[in-house]
């Protein structure tokens, strides 16, 4: 089914296999988005800086001198765009890598379109989200330590009132403890709350995204303070949280 809003969501597909690109464009264009291919990374960056793209199809193995990784990193290091990693390999430790670059998400080939289209959709509704109604007003802003965290804007500001750019996983992540603070959240508690379990469920993509949100939210990430692990159980969020 077409989406419905006006403003369809532009898709960057990035793969070195013509006939993927192709699967996937015509699939997605059929659903009601823009979609652009990309061969490689050279390709891929002069399509971010022609066009305004709200996702990236990644593939991560890719020829020449850097793989989806490489080009993931990249991305990361100036932009939040959601990522999807797609990849043939069948690696665990490739998997846990591509969560802590900031990978939304990882689906492996051979795929079911339907199964993507569902991720993707999934990914860009936590990143921007449908409002039934206005929050109230002592709702939206969320403070701890200093920090303010908006859960409508989805947007973070330190002490030092400048904004934080956070992937959609470690928004999710970081919303689910705030809501949930001084309460021990599991590890399965926490894939639920942040993916649905739409990647699988092991205990290190966690401990990625963890890690990841402690280098942008602790004073010092080895030593943290706001969140801290319960040895044999989880995670806990330690601050004073005020609406």
């Amino acid at each position: 089914m077409p989406l419905p809003q006006s403003d369809p969501a532009h898709i960057l597909v990035v793969d070195d296999d013509g006939r993927i690109r192709q699967m996937l464009t015509r699939y997605f264009e059929g659903e009601g988005y823009i979609v652009s291919g990309a061969a490689n990374g050279e390709e891929m960056q002069a399509q971010l800086a022609q066009k305004n793209i709200d996702i990236i199809l990644l593939d991560l193995s890719l020829p020449g001198g850097k793989d989806g990784l490489d080009l993931a990193r990249e991305i990361r290091a100036t932009s939040d765009i959601p990522i999807m990693m797609l990849t043939g390999r069948d690696d665990v430790i490739d998997r846990i890598i591509g969560i802590e670059i900031g990978a939304d998400d990882y689906i492996a080939k051979p795929f079911h379109l339907r199964e993507v289209h569902a991720r993707l959709k999934s990914i860009l509704r936590r990143r921007h989200p449908v409002q039934q109604k206005p929050a109230p007003a002592d709702d939206q802003i969320v403070r701890f330590d200093g920090w303010a965290l908006d859960l409508v804007r989805r947007q973070l500001r330190s002490p030092a009132g400048a904004d934080v750019e956070l992937t959609t996983g470690e928004f999710d992540m970081l919303a689910t403890f705030v809501q949930h603070a001084g309460r021990v959240l599991t590890r399965d508690f926490l894939m639920d709350a942040t993916r649905g379990r739409q990647l699988e469920a092991f205990d290190r993509t966690i401990d990625a995204q963890i890690v990841r949100l402690r280098r942008k939210i602790e004073a010092d990430a080895t030593q943290p303070q706001l969140i801290k692990a319960v040895r044999g159980v989880g995670y806990v969020f330690t601050a004073k949280v005020e609406h």
